[in-house]
Parts: C-alpha cells; sequence; structure tokens
C-alpha cells in the first residue's frame, strides 16, 4: 500500500480529492512560496526597503522561473526547512547577483512558509466551496421533491416515529448550509500573512515592519494579523475546526445511507454500489462507506494537529514539522470525502414502495407516541403513557396491529392517528425550508 491513498496509483480512485490534490505537492508548495518571495520584494520596493528596479527583478522572476523540488531535498533534510535551499536556487537561477542579493530580505523561513501555505488553503476552501454549493442544491431539490415522502425515523437504530424523505435530506443538508455560511468569517479570521522575522519581532524588516506587513497581506490578498503568529496556530486550528464541522455532516450522510441501503432496510438505491469477489448479488455501498472511513481519518489526524499546535519559545520546529504531516491530510480527506458526496447525492434514490411497507411492519408500533397524545385527549397524560405501553406490549405478544388493539379499546380515536404519512410533524416543512434556503444560494 502506498503511503497515503490520496498519492496511490491502486487507491487513488476510491480516495481520490478533486483538484485539491494538485495543491499539496511540493511543485504547489514551492511555487506558493516564490510567488510570497515577489511579492515580498515588490512591497519592499515600493517601500524603499530594497532597489525598487531590484524589487521589480525579483517579483518578475519569482513569476517565471520554476525549480526543481527535488533539487533542494538535500539542503532541506539538513536543515530542516525548504526555504534556504529555495533562496539559493532561486537567486542562482534569476543570474543577477545585484538583484538576487535582496531576495528574502528580513523574512525568515516560517514566514514564506506559512504564507506561502495560506495562499495554497485559500484555494481548498474555495475548492470546497464549490462542492458544497453543488451538494447543496443537490439536496435541496430533492428536499422539495420529496417534502411529504413518509418513511420511518430511527433513534437508536429502531424506529422511532414517521418522518419525511424530505426531512432527512434536510437533515444531511443544513449543517453543510452553516458551514457555508460561515466560510466568509473563516477567511478572515485565519488566511493572515506572515511577515515577523526570526523571532517574531521583525527586527530585519526595516523601520516599519508593520506597514511592511499589512502591504503583503494586501498585495496577496490575505488578512494581516497585525502581530506574529509563530507559535500561535489559531488560524490553523480554525481551518481544521471548519474543515471537521463539513466532514462530521458528510460522515453522518454515509452511515445513514450505509443503513437505508442496508439488505434489511432498502429504503434508498445509491445510483451505483460496488461488487463483490464472490457473491454476485452484492451492491456494496462504497462511497458512503468511504465517506466514513475519511471521517474516521479525519478525526484521528485532528488530534495529532491540535498536539501541534503547542509551540516552545518563539519558534519550534518540531511542532511545526507535525503539523506538515497532518494538515495536508486532513485537507485531502475533506476534498475525496466532498468528491463523494456530490456523487452521492446527484445518484441516491428513494424507495417509497419499501418506505411504505417498513411503516406499516412493526405492527403499527411506530405509531405509539401519537397514539399515547391522541390517547391524552380522554385521559390524563400519564394514563395515556400507561396505556399505550400496555398496547404496544399487548400487540407484541399476540402479533396484533396496535391499531386493531387500540380501536378496539376507544373506538372513539380518529383513525387518522394511523394513517399511511400520519405522524410526520414539522418534517415536511422542515424539507420545505432547507430547500428555499438552498434555493437562495
Amino acid at each position: 500500500m502506498a503511503g497515503s491513498v490520496f498519492d496511490s496509483a491502486l487507491y487513488g480512485r476510491l480516495f481520490d480529492p478533486g483538484e485539491a490534490g494538485r495543491l499539496f505537492t511540493d511543485s504547489a508548495a514551492v511555487r506558493a512560496m516564490l510567488l510570497v518571495e515577489g511579492a515580498l520584494a515588490k512591497v519592499q520596493g515600493a517601500q524603499g526597503i530594497i532597489p525598487e528596479l531590484s524589487a521589480a527583478a525579483i517579483h518578475r522572476a519569482a513569476l517565471e522561473i520554476a525549480v526543481d523540488p527535488g533539487a533542494l531535498a538535500a539542503e532541506t533534510g539538513q536543515n530542516g526547512v525548504p526555504v534556504p535551499a529555495l533562496v539559493s536556487a532561486f537567486r542562482a537561477e534569476m543570474q543577477a547577483p545585484e538583484h538576487a542579493q535582496y531576495v528574502h530580505w528580513g523574512a525568515t523561513s516560517q514566514d514564506i512558509v506559512d504564507t506561502g501555505l495560506m495562499l495554497r488553503l485559500r484555494q481548498v476552501l474555495a475548492l470546497a466551496e464549490t462542492d458544497l454549493k453543488a451538494i447543496i442544491a443537490t439536496l435541496g431539490e430533492q428536499a422539495a421533491e420529496h417534502a411529504h415522502l413518509p418513511m420511518p425515523a430511527r433513534t437508536y437504530g429502531q424506529y422511532a416515529t414517521p418522518t419525511t424523505w424530505g426531512a432527512v435530506l434536510a437533515q444531511f443538508g443544513t449543517p453543510l448550509l452553516d458551514a457555508l455560511a460561515g466560510l466568509e468569517a473563516l477567511r478572515k479570521s485565519a488566511l493572515w500573512v506572515s511577515l515577523s522575522g526570526a523571532s517574531g519581532t521583525g527586527s530585519a524588516l526595516g523601520d516599519d515592519p508593520a506597514a511592511t506587513r499589512a502591504a503583503l497581506a494586501g498585495a496577496l490578498g490575505l488578512e494581516d494579523p497585525q502581530r506574529s503568529w509563530h507559535t500561535d496556530r489559531t488560524p490553523i486550528l480554525r481551518i481544521a475546526d471548519w474543515q471537521g464541522q463539513v466532514m462530521a455532516a458528510l460522515a453522518h450522510m454515509g452511515q445513514t445511507l450505509i443503513a437505508l441501503a442496508g439488505s434489511d432496510t432498502q429504503e434508498v438505491a445509491l445510483g451505483s454500489g460496488g461488487s463483490s469477489s464472490t457473491m454476485p448479488q452484492k451492491q456494496n455501498p462504497v462511497a458512503p462507506s468511504a465517506l466514513v472511513a475519511l471521517g474516521h481519518q479525519f478525526t484521528g489526524l485532528r488530534a495529532g494537529l491540535q498536539a501541534a499546535a503547542a509551540h516552545q519559545h518563539q519558534r519550534d520546529g518540531s511542532a511545526w514539522f507535525a503539523e506538515w504531516m497532518v494538515l495536508p491530510q486532513l485537507s485531502l480527506s475533506l476534498a475525496a470525502a466532498l468528491q463523494h458526496a456530490r456523487a452521492l447525492t446527484a445518484g441516491v434514490v428513494p424507495r417509497p414502495v419499501q418506505m411504505q411497507a417498513n411503516l406499516d411492519s412493526g405492527l403499527g408500533l411506530i405509531h405509539a407516541e401519537a397514539l399515547s397524545f391522541a390517547l391524552a385527549e380522554i385521559m390524563p397524560r400519564p394514563e395515556a403513557q400507561k396505556v399505550t405501553k400496555a398496547l404496544c406490549l399487548d400487540a407484541l405478544d399476540k402479533r396484533t396491529p396496535l391499531e386493531t388493539l387500540a380501536l378496539a379499546d376507544y373506538p372513539q380515536l380518529d383513525r387518522g392517528v394511523f394513517a399511511p404519512g400520519a405522524g410526520t410533524g414539522e418534517a415536511p416543512r422542515e424539507a420545505q425550508s432547507f430547500a428555499a434556503r438552498a434555493r437562495a444560494l
């Protein structure tokens, strides 16, 4: 097995992160860091910190020169960070030592690595936003169509009360809508530029390091934190928290679809399934299973990121290195989950006949709550609950429908309590409300 399923020739199609996969390559990291170096030089030239002519040459070269990541490997292994080797290679490729000497003026490696990372994370969030909008739109259309389609709701794996397929779809999509609504605030609170020098003091950045940092943020379209965040990994944690919010919703969808597509339930068809090597009848819920697996991976790695956020003194190599190992995997896990969710939501189809058959099964005990409230109109509520419990036990013992026993003892009851689709409560409205929010996007 490959070191990562996302890079695997064997498993890559099962865990495909889509376009996000290109953002977590060595080439993408080098390109992002060069963009930061070029923007820094341009800002410093405009402020008179370095010669403006040299700044223009550096900025142009940063857009044109390509540096092979493999050529930086030996020095990176020795230095623990790629920036010294990158700066040396870039200066050599410029072939203009009179200008190249001003590359990386006053910055430290962490400034370049962290700011380059933020440029890539910005793209990660943009791709996630696109996927979320597509998923929500599809769920919204289906929720509107099936707002009144009755099916059993389940709690603790058992029939609870009736709900609707539209409400279940709304339950899948509402947390995604909430995450989408919080994305702009996340960008402002997390996509930070880093420029504070070796120890976070900006001592080699000129007379006004704060002005340079603000200008660099503007040049790159990032936020200015107005301080050093070398050891404060809050922006990284905020992004991971948001990703976790989305992942939890997708894993819930995966878990539920596995159950609803199961042989004992058969209330949905997934559009496509996986084959068994020996059992011809199998249509395995591969995509929902991948969603759940990716959720498991994300949860485990998220703990590692939390541990890596505890740095020592003003900069900390070990904590920072751990972040490098974990953060790409978190982002790719979510990206792959979003790809599966897009395909799943477009292909899942309800089976109304089976949903109704399941509602009708179980001797009608799914209507027990509704019966208890109907009985409460003719007797005290505690007594109604007690009577309903006894009727349920009697139904199980005699294998007789709850409706038959209840109407025999209380003929004045409204038969609508046991009608197909009765007892769905607010489910249709919740489905329609979600659908309206989805359309508003």
